[in-house]
Order: structure tokens, then C-alpha cells, then sequence
């Protein structure tokens, strides 16, 4: 047999009448579009299950003969015709964003590793690109001119089988570009690819390609090092998503960040799409992107510090990560190499450049132990640095904005964790993407019980098919033979109550406390006349040894002949799987170790399609949790919540009552006559008709438009007028060198009883030194006083300059009234903060004075 050297990927070429179809098969909207996805697949249906549903490939395998039949078929070609107009539409009518104001940015920059669009693109990971994924989705839909940037990984992520034993298996098969939905980015006139290029330490040179997806209106471009003029070390820089080492690791994230913004001016330049005014950092990853634009502003003869006050006012910061563990970090000194003489060459600014990631003693973020021990190299840190860099962050959930404060408390020493200036943004999920057809038919405000039961058990019958076609395949790819495995025939039953668990497999998630008894769980399945069916699937990082023994632990007891037509472990979860879960599971579980999860979206699109919600009171369900939706599972707390077995016991028993005692009997309450269970249908009514509307990307995207964008914008327009950015840098610099020299002086409140709906006159003295009244603000800040001496629940009373002039000892006094609007004990104390115009946030120069203790 010859073996061929030289591979090429054919695309047809269409009749002219067929034109239109390249086009829809090219942009991703079809993946959430229903009537472009079944035009798509009339054209050739079995090529398209061969595809797996992806235009793009199903394209390339049609007859010539097929292509000939459509190109004289009326009724197909005014669908055509129809369908294209309908997406040259909406790739340019006005939509929400353009009738939202003026003040908003004329473009957006959304930088992230990964972004999980449709599995015809496997770019993605897990919930951070399918994140991404759905934040570009949703602009698309709103009209939102946002930009897409990201890395073209020529293995993507890896493929995922089983062993005879269980243990997971990885592949990496090779993608091809020209077999996905991705354009070359050409020079005007399609004359040659456009190019980035970053020079590396040692002479080397990083060459990247750009390709372009295009996700309805929005553009996607990533960055591919795969290209022939590049050593064979570079070219392997996007070879897989979060592989190699740490330098590896670091030349991803520079190319990302550095290449990024040439690969988007070129983008710009090109196309004629105005320039970003917003850059939107999605997770640390990017950071590097804002060394980037301090570079640019450099050759433009701004100076560093104005530099850096013009890129923090456009940027916004999403961390994702719970703890610290999960913040890229690199060796300062490495970091340093790739930014000096002979690679990318930061010049005079190079050491100012590294401090905005480096970790020191009082930098080092809450309960990471590393970086600022004494004797430990220092440490790069891309979460810093993207804090650093960006005036707006945000954690992407209630509660993880919260815990993300606690966590980078120590960049704002002095200040209260509620004050660190992080917010949130609950993550919201692209209801077209991951709502199924039969659901998004019905109107469940108005289907009947019986309706929307019917449409229940079609989904969950189409993922009963789903289950056993997948469960064959993996059994055949375990060394089982066909003859063995009649028993699949039987696995499922469309009318069993069916709970879902689908995600990554870190230890926190816990994929295996449904195991904690074992016994109980069994009676749960094998229940004669309400058993329990659970569907479980996802993938353990190819270095977790501990994620890979808790799927090898969850395989082998699903292995169990007497178990196994009851729980199964399906491999290889991802886009193309989790649609048909999360319309076909009852009941979606997740039980993670509280705080540590971010957000956690599954659930939000298993109730898409009236999945209710079982789980931990954490990330997102911490504050959409009710009654009416679903189920908590309850955490320990007290001596339980220290140890960690006892802690699971506790939780998982937790899990087997409310399975038990509530879910089981209220899902086969079916009354005398068999009806619908109409307790449970109630819970799925308020799912879809009050939860859904909570957890939207349409909803996501609108608060990052008008809490993070709209300011951003307008901070960064006020500081782009001629001097501003170097006005306010003078400003940070003199109150940054002024600030030692600030003090309060001297506090009075006066000897008036404190009553109810009285006041409290405050008057104090403070030293400013070369500061003047204008720089700073001073606050009291008044409260309960619990029984630890600190303010619970405290307000800011913002007190005024009295008199325009220092007393003879250089000292200006301010005064205000604190009303006494609640009993029991009370307290207040004051300080001062720096203030100007164009601070976002009191704490954001981490600068405060308080009075002296004896005060």
C-alpha cells in the first residue's frame, strides 16, 4: 500500500442557483437557527448523520448528481432563497444594542482560550469556552458589535474512551481548518493570509495564521501556529487546549494576548469594523493583551503611566476561578525573558510591566500559600495581572463574586472584602442553542399538563436511543463483542424518573457522593415500582490521576449486570451529547464542594427544557435556589464541614432523602387515573415560565452592556481626549507619593445622647501634606457594632470641607451628621480615601488612612 504524504480537503463547487449555501453552511448561526439546520440537512440527510450534523463536511461528501437535482428543485430553492435573505437580515438590521443608546462602545473585544460555538468546532474544554460559546451567541442576537478572539487548537481538546477496566483513555485526533467552518483572514483582495508575529527569546520567531468563524454577525478570529515557516517547537504552540508544559502554557497565553491585538487590528484594517473601545478579558488567560496595548500607546509617545490609565478605563476582567490553585502562574524570571532584549522587547518599561503580575507578600492571593514565602521565587500571576490592568472585574455569579473578594482582599489592604471593587455577573446560557425543538413549540404558560408531560417523555424517550447507541460504542470500543451486548436493548425506560450528571471531573465536583452508600443507591434503582434511572458522563484532565480513579470508581459500579440497565457512564461528553442530557434527564444533580463552584451553568440549560434542579447551594443556584424549581441538597456545617469524609456522609445522605422521601414519590404521583404527575408538572411550569427568564445569556450580555461596557466606554472616552490620560496619571502619581504623609488627626463627636432619629455631629482634623481637599474624600462609616467590635451592615456618610482654609497646624477640618436610624449598639469610625473623577471606586488605588489606635 502507498501511504499518502500529502493530504488536501476538497470543497465542492456549488451551481450558482446553490451559492447561497456555502454561506449558511459557513456561518455558525445554523447551529442554533432550527429552519437553516434542517434546510442544511435536506440536502443530504444521510451525509448529514455521517457529518454529525455538521454542513461543512456533509457539503463536501454530496454527489455531484444530488447537487444537480437540488440546483432544478423550485420549492427547494425558494427555501433557499428564503433562509439566505433571512440571514443577511439579521446580520444587519438594528436590533436591541443599536436602539440602547449612543453612549455605548462602538465595538468590544472579547478575548478567551477557548470557545465552545457547536461541536463542529471543537475548541472548548468545558464551561469556560461553552461560556464564551454562548456570550457570542447572545451578542449576535442582541447586536451587540463584539469581536471574538481566541486560539485555533489543531487537536483541540481530547477525545475521551474507555479501558476494559474503566480508566479513561485519551486521543487527539488532527483537525484539519480547512474542514471546518473557518476562512482564512486574507490581505484586501484575497492576495495572502494575514500574519501576527512574535519575536521569542534565542532569535526565534512566532509566525501565526488567522482564522475567521463567523457566529451570525459576530467575528470570531483565532490564532493558528501551525504554519511551515515556524520551528517545530513553535508550531506546536496551538497544538492542544491546555497541554505541554509551562513555558508551552505562557507561549499560549502571549500569543493570545500579544498576537490577539495585532491579529484584531489587522481584522480592523481589513474589514473596516471599527476599533474596540471595550476589551473584555474572559478569565486571566488573556491578560497579556494589556501589555499589548500599553506597547502600542508607548510608540505612540504615551507615557507608561498615562498608558496604563487609558487601558485599565476599557477593560473588564471576568475571573472564573474559586481558588487560588486554579490561577495560571509563571516563573517571574520566565516571564521576563519572553518581555526583554531579543524577544518581545518592553524597553525601559519592562520591570514596571512586571509588577503588574508579580506576587508579593502582601499581593499574594488569600489562601494560595505561594509566591511570597520568603526564599520562594517570585511569581507571575495572570490573575493579578488582569486586576491590575482592568478598572471593571467582575466573578460571574453572586456568589462567587463575593468569594472572589475574600480571595483578592490582599490588594486592597485595609478595606473590608464587601469593598474590593469586584462585582458579579451571573453567567447566563443561549436558550436557542441548548432549548430542544419540542420545547421551544410549546408555550408552557398555556400547555396543558398533559401536553407538556407528552413533550417530557419524547425528550426523555430520545435520550433513552441516545443512551444505548452511545453505551454500544463504548462497550464495543472496551473489547466487548456484538454478541455480548443484547442486554443494551433494555437499558433505560422512557417512564423511569431519569437524573442527569454531566461536567468536568475536578475532585470538588464530587462525581462519585452518589456512591457514598452504595446500598441505598441500589435500592433507589432497583425500586420494583419507582427505580431511579441516572445518566452520567465527563471528561477528568489527561494529568488528573484523582478525576480519572472517580470515573474508573463510578464505571466499575455501573459495570454491575444487575445495575447496568439503571446507571450508565457515558464517554466523550461534549457539545453533541450534552443537548439531547439536558432535554432528556428529569431531574439535573450537582453537588459540589461549596464555595468552590464559580457558576456552574448545566443545570441552567437542563431547565431550559423543564429539568428540575437538585443541588448544593452553590454558584449560580445560591441565589436562584427555590421551592418551586428544585431541590438543595443540604451542606454540613459545624464540626461535620472539617472533615471530609464525614462532610460527604452527611451530604450524600442528604441527597438519598430528598431522592427518598421528595423527588421519587413526586414524580409517580400519578393519581388514581394515571395522570400526569401534576405536583411535578407545577415545579416544571415555574422552571420554564419564571427560572428560565433569570437565566439567560440574553440577560448575562445586557448587564455586562450596561454595569461594565457603558462605563468602560465612557471612562475610556473621557481619558482618550487630548491630555486627560496624562492628567490623571499625575493625579494617581501625586497622591500615590503624598499618600505617607496623610493622617487623621483628631475625631469629635460631641457629648449629645444618642436617641433614636437623632444625629450625631462628626467633626475632624486631617493632614493632607502637599494634598489638597480636592484629592481626597473623608468618610465616616457607621454601623451595629456586633458583639466583635466590628461593624456589621455599615453606610458611608460622605462628611464636608468646613471652611476653605488649614488651621494654623496645617490642618483641615470636615464635618457631617450620622443619623441614628436604628437601636441597640452603635458605632462609627473614619477614613480617608483618594478621590477624583475618574475613579471608578473609592478602594481602586488601594490607598486608605484610618485614625490612629489611640483615637
Amino acid at each position: 500500500m502507498v501511504k499518502a504524504i500529502r493530504r488536501y480537503s476538497v470543497r465542492p463547487v456549488l451551481p450558482e442557483t446553490l451559492r447561497p449555501l456555502h454561506e449558511l453552511a459557513l456561518n455558525l448561526r445554523w447551529s442554533w437557527h432550527a429552519e437553516t439546520r434542517e434546510l442544511l440537512r435536506s440536502v443530504d440527510p444521510e451525509g448529514w448523520e455521517a457529518a454529525g450534523g455538521d454542513p461543512v463536511r456533509m457539503l463536501s461528501t454530496v454527489s455531484a448528481g444530488r447537487l444537480s437535482e437540488l440546483a432544478g428543485d423550485r420549492g427547494f430553492l425558494r427555501r433557499l432563497t428564503v433562509i439566505a435573505g433571512d440571514l443577511r437580515d439579521y446580520r444587519t438590521e438594528p436590533r436591541w444594542y443599536q436602539q440602547a443608546g449612543a453612549d455605548l462602545p462602538r465595538a468590544v473585544a472579547y478575548f478567551s482560550p477557548e470557545f465552545g460555538i457547536t461541536a463542529a468546532l471543537p475548541q472548548y474544554s468545558g464551561g469556560l469556552g461553552i461560556l464564551a460559546g454562548d456570550h457570542l451567541k447572545a451578542a449576535s442576537d442582541l447586536g451587540v458589535p463584539l469581536i471574538g478572539v481566541g486560539l485555533l487548537y489543531r487537536h483541540g481538546y481530547f477525545r475521551q474512551s474507555l479501558s476494559a477496566d474503566g480508566w479513561q483513555q485519551e486521543q487527539y485526533p488532527v483537525l484539519d481548518p480547512h474542514e471546518l467552518p473557518l476562512e482564512l483572514l486574507t490581505e484586501p483582495g484575497g492576495a495572502a493570509p494575514v500574519r501576527v508575529m512574535l519575536a521569542l527569546p534565542g532569535g526565534r520567531t512566532l509566525h501565526a495564521q488567522v482564522w475567521q468563524a463567523r457566529v451570525g454577525r459576530v467575528p470570531l478570529l483565532l490564532l493558528d501556529s501551525g504554519l511551515a515557516e515556524n520551528g517545530p517547537a513553535e508550531r506546536d504552540i496551538t497544538d492542544r487546549l491546555y497541554g505541554g508544559g509551562t513555558e508551552h502554557r505562557l507561549l499560549q497565553e502571549l500569543l493570545l494576548g500579544i498576537g490577539g491585538v495585532r491579529a484584531l487590528r489587522a481584522y480592523c484594517r481589513i474589514s473596516g469594523h471599527p476599533e474596540p473601545e471595550v476589551f473584555h478579558m474572559n478569565e486571566g488567560h488573556a491578560g497579556f493583551l494589556a501589555v499589548e496595548r500599553i506597547r502600542e500607546l508607548a510608540e505612540a509617545g504615551t507615557g507608561f503611566d498615562a498608558a496604563l490609565r487609558l487601558v485599565r478605563a476599557g477593560t473588564v476582567f471576568t475571573t472564573h476561578t474559586p481558588v487560588p490553585a486554579g490561577i495560571d502562574r509563571f516563573p517571574l524570571d520566565l516571564v521576563a525573558r519572553h518581555l526583554g532584549e531579543g524577544a518581545e522587547d518592553a524597553g525601559p518599561d519592562r520591570e514596571r510591566l512586571l509588577a503588574l503580575g508579580r506576587e508579593d507578600e502582601r499581593t499574594t492571593v488569600a489562601g494560595s500559600g505561594t509566591g511570597s514565602a520568603p526564599g520562594t521565587p517570585p511569581q507571575f500571576n495572570m490573575a493579578l495581572l488582569g486586576l491590575r490592568t482592568a478598572q471593571r472585574a467582575n466573578g460571574v455569579s453572586r456568589l462567587h463574586g463575593a468569594v472572589s473578594r475574600e480571595m483578592f482582599n490582599g490588594l486592597w489592604p485595609g478595606f473590608d472584602p464587601a469593598e474590593v471593587p469586584i462585582g458579579h455577573v451571573t453567567n447566563g446560557v443561549h436558550a436557542a442553542t441548548w432549548t430542544a425543538d419540542e420545547m421551544s413549540a410549546h408555550d408552557p404558560a398555556h400547555a396543558s399538563d398533559t401536553e407538556l408531560w407528552e413533550v417530557r417523555r419524547t425528550l426523555r424517550e430520545r435520550l433513552v436511543h441516545e443512551v444505548r447507541a452511545r453505551l454500544r460504542a463504548s462497550w464495543r470500543q472496551r473489547g466487548a463483542g456484538q454478541a455480548e451486548l443484547g442486554w443494551i436493548d433494555e437499558v433505560f425506560d422512557p417512564g423511569v424518573l431519569t437524573l442527569g450528571f454531566a461536567r468536568r471531573v475536578p475532585s470538588y465536583k464530587r462525581l462519585t457522593l452518589m456512591l457514598k452508600d452504595p446500598e441505598r443507591l441500589r435500592r433507589l434503582l432497583l425500586h420494583p415500582e419507582r427505580p431511579v434511572q441516572i445518566v452520567v458522563a465527563g471528561k477528568a484532565h489527561p494529568a488528573d490521576e484523582g478525576g480519572k480513579r472517580l470515573i474508573q470508581e463510578l464505571v466499575r459500579f455501573a459495570d454491575d449486570p444487575l445495575l447496568r440497565r439503571r446507571i450508565v457512564f457515558l464517554p466523550d461528553y461534549g457539545m453533541g451529547m450534552a443537548r439531547t442530557l439536558y432535554a432528556g434527564c428529569d431531574v439535573w444533580l450537582n453537588n459540589p464542594l461549596r464555595p468552590l463552584e464559580a457558576c456552574g451553568t448545566s443545570g441552567m440549560k437542563a431547565a431550559l427544557n423543564g429539568c428540575l434542579n437538585l443541588s448544593v447551594r452553590d454558584g449560580w443556584w445560591d441565589e436562584a435556589c427555590d421551592p418551586d424549581f428544585g431541590w438543595e441538597i443540604p451542606t454540613a456545617d459545624g464540626p461535620a464541614a472539617a472533615d471530609p469524609d464525614r462532610r460527604d456522609a452527611v451530604e450524600a445522605a442528604g441527597l438519598y432523602a430528598l431522592l427518598e422521601e421528595q423527588i421519587v414519590p413526586r414524580f409517580y404521583d400519578r393519581g388514581r387515573g394515571g395522570d400526569p404527575p401534576a405536583r411535578w408538572l407545577a415545579m416544571v411550569r415555574a422552571t420554564l415560565t419564571r427560572l428560565v427568564p433569570m437565566i439567560l445569556a440574553d440577560r448575562m450580555l445586557r448587564d455586562y452592556v450596561l454595569e461594565f461596557y457603558r462605563p468602560a466606554t465612557a471612562a475610556h472616552r473621557a481619558l482618550a481626549a487630548p491630555g486627560a490620560a496624562d492628567a490623571f496619571a499625575g493625579y494617581v502619581s501625586r497622591v500615590r507619593n503624598g499618600w505617607p504623609r496623610v493622617f487623621v488627626d483628631h475625631v469629635d463627636s460631641g457629648d449629645e445622647p444618642a436617641v433614636l432619629g437623632g444625629v450625631i455631629p462628626v467633626s475632624v482634623r486631617v493632614r493632607l501634606g502637599e494634598l489638597e481637599p480636592a484629592d481626597v474624600e473623608v468618610q465616616a462609616v457607621t454601623g451595629r457594632v456586633d458583639a466583635e467590635d466590628t461593624l456589621a451592615d455599615p453606610a458611608v456618610v460622605t462628611l464636608k470641607p468646613d471652611g476653605g482654609h488649614p488651621d494654623l497646624d496645617g490642618r483641615w477640618t470636615y464635618a457631617g451628621e450620622l443619623p441614628l436610624d436604628r437601636t441597640g449598639p452603635f458605632g462609627f469610625t473614619v477614613r480617608v480615601l483618594p478621590a477624583h473623577p475618574r475613579l471608578a471606586t473609592g478602594p481602586e488605588l488601594a490607598l486608605l488612612t484610618l485614625p490612629a489606635p489611640a483615637d
